[in-house]
């Protein structure tokens, strides 16, 4: 379909430009290039080339630049939900600008500060979906740590004080060495 819209605008504006004998032999080549019937092709290279109009629906309002700048405060907020980063974005972006950790624009804090919570959600939708060598180490090691504490003291009865969360903490563990395994192998 593209390479018949090229064609159209390249012989089209010859025909237009063109006397009437010329006309027929470009009419001539066109249709037998493109398979139009004679009258619908007459039509086609008489129209004057549209500029192309505009997607349907409101325009992007959070732009990549805005993306990017959101998942840098999600990733120093250690990856918090978006109801509560809503809640940090304010003061996320005043403490990194006076660290030297982020430089915005003027329109992107105004973008940031009217963002909703729905919206951060689905503008980080796909990068809360890859998990990280980092965030897996960091899952294995508060599982260790959480055995050992469930682990220290004797209980009241003299048996293992937690058996139910043992099941979990082990699952936990487990899954933590596979996502490490599955990010160290995509690397």
């Amino acid at each position: 379909m593209r390479t018949r819209r090229e064609l159209t605008e390249a012989v089209g504006e010859r025909y237009r430009r063109s006397d009437r004998n010329e006309k027929r032999q470009i009419l001539d080549e066109f249709v037998e290039l493109t398979g139009y019937h004679r009258k619908h092709a007459i039509r086609v290279l008489c129209r004057e080339p549209q500029p192309p109009r505009a997607k349907p629906g409101p325009q992007r309002r959070y732009d990549d630049e805005v993306r990017a700048a959101l998942i840098t405060l999600w990733e120093a907020a250690d990856r918090i939900c978006g109801k509560r980063l809503k809640a940090l974005i304010p003061t996320l972006i005043d403490s990194m600008t006076r660290h030297g950790h982020l430089s915005l624009s003027k329109g992107v804090r105004q973008r940031l500060a009217q963002i909703s919570a729905a919206t951060i959600d689905r503008l980080l939708q796909d990068v809360r979906r890859k998990p990280s060598a980092a965030s897996a180490d960091a899952l294995a090691e508060s599982a260790m740590r959480f055995a050992v504490q469930c682990r220290s003291g004797p209980s009241l009865t003299g048996t293992i004080r937690c058996p139910l969360i043992w099941r979990s903490i082990s699952l936990s563990i487990a899954v933590a060495r596979r996502l490490t395994a599955i990010s160290y192998t995509a690397l």
